[in-house]
């Protein structure tokens, strides 16, 4: 009887454990903070569509006011760096965890992936983010000051060493028209891309390809981020500079060319594992009706495919 029960409550912890949905991580974007209004809200909205489900929402400062500053000001592979300690010291994540990332908040989940992903990531969602970067840098608010000086400063030397270190959009600001500078002054960007030969990182490729799903999300409408297209991979180029000039169809600004993912030298070479995980199937190309971060209900249907 003994043997009985113990099988018995066996089946019942598995199939518990079968009910139990994956846990969620989130990491919000650019002037938003893990704890605002809107991410609780959208965390109780998930937990509607899952109940049951645990989400963690990333923080790099527990202070609401300096976790919000964090996302203008601050060296990003220590802040990287920092969540992968947050991560790894939270017992309901420890058999993995599905993601979301908006804007920014994206790309620096995968680079968590790429470097870290202990906890390993099973599938991760990225709204809008500046995947291959940014060539313009967004406009603020009119009463937006941490966004305004922060804006300010990285339009005035954003390849500067100074910049480098401490403002988070010039670390994924990427200007086709100065790309020696970009090569020679970026350590975020250039990294997670895997764009520098001389350090270029096998482990980088193999930790990407082990995601489930890589799902990107573009915002139809997005001005917010230049070119919009960064958030499936696609990047300017001078025209001049790019043979591919004869055969492309999207022309943005005077003098400059969109190259979507299957063209880029980080795909076709497959850098970073992106190459394998699509030809496996397992990029989702998703869109979201309007402006940047208008994410109305679009968010739902992915959530339910994907996390959970």
């Amino acid at each position: 009887m003994a043997v009985i029960r113990t099988v018995a409550i066996l089946l019942a912890l598995l199939d518990l454990a079968a009910c139990t949905p994956r846990p969620l991580v989130l990491w919000h974007g650019l002037g938003d903070s893990a704890t605002s209004k809107g991410m609780l809200q959208f965390a109780d909205e998930i937990k509607s569509v899952h109940p049951g489900i645990f989400v963690h929402s990333i923080y790099i400062d527990e202070d609401l006011d300096q976790d919000r500053r964090a996302g203008f000001y601050g060296n990003v592979n220590e802040q990287v760096q920092l969540v992968s300690e947050q991560l790894s010291a939270i017992t309901e994540l420890e058999g993995g965890f599905d993601a979301i990332g908006f804007s920014q908040g994206g790309q620096f989940l995968r680079a968590y992936v790429e470097r870290f992903n202990s906890p390993p990531i099973h599938n991760l969602m990225t709204f809008g983010s500046q995947h291959t970067g940014i060539s313009d840098i967004p406009a603020c608010g009119p009463r937006d000051f941490l966004c305004l000086i922060a804006r300010r400063a990285v339009k005035g030397a954003v390849y500067g060493s100074w910049a480098q270190e401490n403002l988070i959009q010039a670390q994924y600001f990427r200007d086709p028209a100065n790309l020696d500078a970009y090569y020679a002054s970026n350590s975020f960007l250039t990294s997670i891309n895997n764009e520098i030969a001389e350090v270029r990182n096998g482990t980088y490729a193999r930790n990407l390809a082990s995601l489930n799903k890589l799902v990107l999300v573009i915002f139809t409408k997005d001005k917010t981020v230049v070119p919009k297209e960064s958030a499936w991979f696609g990047s300017e180029v001078i025209v001049d500079d790019e043979p591919l000039r004869d055969n492309v169809q999207h022309i943005l600004l005077p003098g400059r060319i969109l190259v979507p993912m299957e063209q880029q030298p980080l795909y076709q070479e497959d850098w970073i594992g992106l190459r394998e995980l699509d030809e496996r199937g397992d990029v989702v190309f998703a869109e979201c009706e309007g402006e940047h971060m208008q994410i109305g209900d679009c968010w739902e249907a992915l959530v339910r495919e994907f996390a959970g």
